[in-house]
């Protein structure tokens, strides 16, 4: 995988941000060769990652949010999609890294900011500590080049989420499932949400996407689950119907329901 571009030195404390091309896919590492986000160049805005396809399954539970909060922009393939296929959303990211941001413009096709996409230069636990609230969905994606960043993984943080959420919303939360704090990360989001918790293993590499609900969607019947699956898929040309069947894989369940 030959680089393609090298962003300009970082400000302190930022890490170096690099671009590189293979197979009509463009990638984003940050000071590493691992992929922090990947936008195949001749559909840039569709969902190229499988864990940000399995990040979407929110939809299941939350079909028509109105305002969605990111934490952690990458080259901003999420807020593309959520830009560009959900016009009833505004959304929100929040993103520590400023070359991150420009990268993202310059060549990941983020469109420019207006009156439904918002890009903040900030500190993400911070801004969700000191932020109004009323989310309906927040996306937590916060990686450096080899783990989880900073305070995002804190029992702080996820409480600070979970009141920032709207009554019904839903926190999402990339975490690596290779990840050696895996289980410590998990209980802290239980801990935030008292166990109103979903685990979906992404379709490659070991991402999880788990969900947090403010409070309780309803143990939920698997044909119905798989009737907004088949809905949701016609609408966006995700794989629902695989993330239903992989929702039996990590979560509490009946041969009938799926226990929330």
């Amino acid at each position: 995988m030959g680089f393609v571009a090298k962003w300009r030195k970082p400000r302190t404390g930022e890490a170096n941000v690099e671009v590189s091309e293979k197979n009509g896919v463009r990638y984003l590492h940050l000071g590493s060769d691992t992929v922090q986000s990947a936008m195949r160049i001749k559909d840039p805005n569709a969902l190229e990652l499988a864990y940000t396809r399995a990040m979407m399954a929110f939809l299941l539970f939350y079909p028509e949010p109105s305002r969605v909060l990111m934490i952690g922009l990458g080259g901003g393939s999420l807020a593309k999609f959520l830009y560009h296929r959900l016009p009833g959303a505004s959304v929100t990211a929040v993103e520590i890294n400023s070359q991150v941001v420009a990268a993202a413009h310059n060549h990941f096709s983020l469109p420019p900011e207006d009156d439904r996409l918002h890009i903040v230069v900030d500190d993400g636990s911070r801004y969700i500590g000191a932020c109004d609230g009323g989310y309906d969905v927040v996306l937590v994606d916060g990686y450096d080049s080899s783990a989880q960043a900073g305070a995002l993984g804190s029992a702080e943080f996820y409480g600070d989420v979970m009141r920032a959420l709207a009554p019904g919303g839903v926190m999402v939360v990339n975490l690596w499932g290779s990840d050696a704090r895996f289980h410590e990360y998990l209980k802290r989001i239980e801990a935030a949400c008292e166990g109103r918790v979903l685990c979906l293993p992404a379709e490659q590499r070991s991402n999880v996407a788990v969900f947090a609900f403010r409070k309780s969607p309803g143990s939920m019947r698997w044909d119905e689950l798989r009737e907004r699956a088949r809905e949701l898929e016609h609408r966006y040309s995700l794989e629902f119907l695989r993330f239903v069947a992989a929702l039996r894989k990590m979560n509490p369940h009946t041969d009938k329901r799926l226990l929330i």
